[in-house]
């Protein structure tokens, strides 16, 4: 990595699972570097939902560097996340044909409903044992039942990974959504869902959708819970602790009575 920027200036690593993350720093300038970044960068950063990205480097060896405007900041607290500011932002993200179309040419697929159903109708019979709960065999029938409502939606860029430590928040003020290593084109209710499950109550889901650019509606409340009612699936076969298991099963009980009380709805 030094290679790439020369002498004077200071490296270190920026944390992250991959280990790929660094911060340079020289007497005038500070600079995110990141080892084989998505090309997908490159309209983030021109949309301005990304920091800005100053250049892009290939090595010897094929792998890539990326450059980005390195912005004094914080993470975004759990609890703003029902500020406007980011329902206009994902509401621009999702909205976007410039980063459908380039996700598109780089051969990424849309995620379908019915086969997100039956990878986990796989993963639930592959794993018996762990998931003896008849609330799981429920929530799989109320997927299942509710396939119709899913399909045939538009689909959009989802960036699957919109948890609070990824909205970056400047000093100034500019809101930034980073880390689009898990981007996926999809029904935009799979990234509504993680929002709505773990950030906003429901009763500002109106208010929250208003400043996303869409209304609240029967249809969508229960897309929204079908991709709830799936991470809920998925994260119980990835936990191992008996104790988070159970009240994760708990939040799927209370998900399913919510997404019932939609569905008999007018």
């Amino acid at each position: 990595m030094r290679n790439v920027l020369g002498e004077g200036w200071i490296i270190k690593s920026a944390g992250g699972s991959t280990g790929e993350a660094y911060c340079a720093q020289s007497n005038h300038k500070r600079l995110f570097l990141k080892r084989n970044s998505s090309p997908f960068l490159a309209v983030l950063s021109a949309q301005g939902i990304v920091p800005k990205l100053v250049w892009t480097k290939r090595l010897e060896n094929g792998d890539v560097i990326t450059a980005q405007e390195w912005l004094d900041g914080k993470e975004m607290i759990p609890e703003v996340i029902q500020h406007p500011k980011v329902a206009e932002l994902l509401g621009r993200i999702h909205h976007s044909t410039e980063l459908l179309d380039m996700l598109t040419r780089m051969g990424k697929k849309p995620l379908y409903p019915i086969t997100l159903y039956r990878e986990l109708e796989q993963l639930v019979q592959e794993n018996n044992n762990a998931f003896c709960s008849m609330t799981v065999n429920r929530a799989l029938n109320w997927m299942k039942k509710q396939l119709g409502s899913v399909i045939n939606i538009k689909p959009v860029v989802c960036h699957c990974d919109l948890n609070h430590n990824n909205w970056l928040v400047t000093n100034k003020g500019q809101l930034y959504l980073i880390d689009w290593d898990n981007a996926e084109i999809a029904d935009p209710a799979l990234d509504l869902a993680m929002l709505f499950n773990r950030y906003i109550q429901e009763h500002e889901w109106e208010k929250w959708l208003e400043n996303y650019g869409e209304k609240g509606s029967r249809s969508l409340y229960i897309r929204v819970h079908w991709y709830m009612i799936y991470k809920l699936i998925m994260e119980l076969d990835c936990e191992i602790d008996l104790n988070n298991f159970n009240c994760k099963v708990q939040q799927l009980e209370f998900v399913l009575r919510r997404a019932d009380t939609y569905l008999n709805s007018k």
